[in-house]
């Protein structure tokens, strides 16, 4: 790992351009080195806040990009809970990026056909890396600490074997989704978690500091050669001991 950079802002309102630099420039970054940008997204907050400053970026190019999700709720498209929804509509529908460059899951199908079909795509996509490789996922950490699909204490935070998994009993509502695995996350070129407000403050500093009991999931994303940044408001770092970066304005990462 390239090490690991926590980075607090002011507020969500500071932090949103800066992610969205630090979006753009890795995608230089990947074009100019092998031809393409591979970004895996999340939902919740992140789906607003990223749609939002890419779009106000001026000359925004996604004709290379290839976008997938780290992990996705199993309702329809049209459902608000749809992650792939939710960005179609505030983001892929306005930018230049391919319908062959977005590799979402087939709601129609149950739960273990449709990770199957979901890595399927994946390994079509990454044809010649032993398991996908993503230039960038973007991750977000609910308040028990879990992230992608992964739950404290759930089997499948042991998957090592699948690229992406099944799970039906989720302690977050909708109960059925498919996930990446730590395999695939800890494999990135590059992480960035995106965490803000108070709510998260005593969550982040067990993970980032570390607690008494076992590692939780957001802990365990530790890529194996990539860059893993922590992009957080000051609500959220509140707790924090740990060394932090706090940005002049205008800075990139």
């Amino acid at each position: 790992m390239a090490g690991r950079r926590v980075v607090v802002f002011p507020s969500s309102l500071e932090l949103g351009p800066v992610l969205a630099q630090l979006v753009t420039s890795r995608a230089e970054k990947a074009i100019s080195s092998h031809g393409r940008f591979t970004l895996g997204l999340s939902g919740g907050s992140l789906v607003s806040m990223l749609s939002k400053e890419l779009l106000a970026l001026p000359a925004l190019d996604c004709s290379k990009w290839v976008v997938g999700f780290c992990d996705e709720r199993l309702v329809p498209y049209d459902d608000p809970e749809s992650t792939y929804g939710l960005y179609k509509n505030q983001l892929f529908s306005k930018v230049n990026i391919p319908d062959s460059g977005i590799l979402a899951i087939d709601p129609s199908l149950p739960v273990n056909e449709c990770a199957e079909d979901y890595s399927r795509k994946l390994k079509e996509a990454f044809p010649n890396d032993d398991k996908p490789t993503f230039d960038m996922l973007l991750l977000g950490m609910g308040p028990d600490g879990h992230t992608c699909s992964l739950f404290p204490g759930h089997p499948l935070l042991e998957e090592m074997e699948k690229i992406v998994a099944p799970i039906s009993d989720s302690p977050k509502p909708p109960p059925q989704r498919v996930t990446m695995t730590f395999p695939v996350v800890n494999s990135a070129r590059c992480v960035a978690f995106v965490s803000t407000g108070a709510s998260k403050a005593p969550v982040l500093k067990e993970v980032l500091e570390g607690g008494a009991g076992p590692a939780l999931p957001a802990a365990r994303v530790v890529p194996t050669e990539g860059e893993l940044f922590w992009l957080i408001d000051q609500p959220a770092a509140a707790l924090l001991t740990v060394q932090v970066e706090r940005p002049d304005s205008g800075a990139k990462l």
